[in-house]
């Protein structure tokens, strides 16, 4: 539904929250008391960032869109690098490379560029990967899950998007969001797409916890190739070999990221245990110093009886 595609995510959003709080009363999982303000500041942030997205679409041409979809992932590594000091090995960033040109190959097409375009693609670059990130630092520092944080910021989202999402939608499209025919197809569509959100957006909030930002982008690019793979399998698109090598070239560098990913993990794990171990060891060593105290004392103590 191109009329209201993004009214449309602001009812996604409601759904959302309206199930993760009947979900809440059933028990299913508890909400945990944090300071709203930066939960509030995040939500609002994450819808302007859909917004941003949507309207970098309008602005752009398909190819250019990809573009910026593309860039979310060095622009990510360059701000967690900066900010939060994270450190990409050489190795990851040569993945992401293969993975980046691969996908490149075979999405991006066209490059018309005009200058308003090119500035709500940088805006929705920026709010994307900052929105992202905040994902998982928030889960992090505010030690919540992955379903607190989307039942705490869901609201605050919506009504955001539910504000401005009729004005987004018809400056793309001219068309009134709410004077649109919804026929009962439509409508049906409309339904099962709020039902399927629901899962997408907690899984969303949940890999970005468990993973990290970029690990979700690799997964979003994972999708594309899978999107045009189906396409021309399924609805017989148009498909070339650039098309064809793209993907191949794409997921290859998605197994080099996997792969590296899976070796640091483990070194990471080993050079835990390995702490661990020395610490444990090192807390140790008093207590048997003070047994092997005791035991002197005693056994002099014993002689000096048996002398008298």
């Amino acid at each position: 539904m191109d009329v209201a595609a993004t009214t449309l995510t602001s009812w996604h959003l409601m759904v959302t929250f309206c199930t993760l709080h009947a979900a809440h009363r059933l028990n299913l999982f508890e909400s945990k008391s944090i300071d709203m303000k930066p939960v509030m500041l995040f939500g609002i942030l994450n819808g302007v960032s859909i917004g941003l997205l949507n309207l970098s679409l309008g602005f752009n041409s398909i190819g250019f869109y990809q573009m910026t979809k593309l860039a979310i992932i060095p622009f990510t590594v360059l701000l967690e690098t900066l900010f939060l000091k994270k450190q990409f090995s050489q190795k990851i960033k040569l993945s992401l490379f293969v993975l980046l040109v691969g996908v490149g190959i075979a999405s991006v097409t066209d490059l018309q560029l005009n200058f308003v375009g090119t500035i709500l693609s940088l805006l929705a670059i920026i709010t994307t990967c900052v929105g992202q990130i905040l994902t998982s630092t928030i889960q992090k520092r505010l030690n919540v899950s992955s379903t607190q944080l989307l039942y705490q910021s869901a609201p605050f989202q919506a009504a955001i998007l539910f504000v401005s999402g009729p004005l987004v939608d018809q400056f793309l499209t001219r068309k009134n969001v709410f004077a649109y025919k919804y026929s009962s197809i439509v409508l049906a569509f409309i339904i099962l797409s709020c039902i399927i959100s629901v899962s997408v957006n907690f899984s969303t909030f949940m890999v970005i916890g468990k993973t990290s930002p970029v690990t979700y982008q690799v997964l979003g690019h994972l999708k594309t190739c899978l999107v045009l793979g189906f396409g021309y399998t399924l609805l017989h698109d148009p498909f070339t070999m650039r098309n064809i090598a793209g993907i191949l070239v794409a997921i290859f560098g998605m197994g080099l990221y996997s792969y590296f990913c899976v070796q640091e993990n483990k070194k990471k794990q080993s050079v835990d245990l390995s702490l661990a171990s020395q610490m444990k060891d090192k807390d140790s060593t008093p207590i048997l110093g003070m047994q092997d105290k005791e035991t002197s004392h005693d056994a002099k103590k014993s002689t000096k009886d048996s002398l008298v």
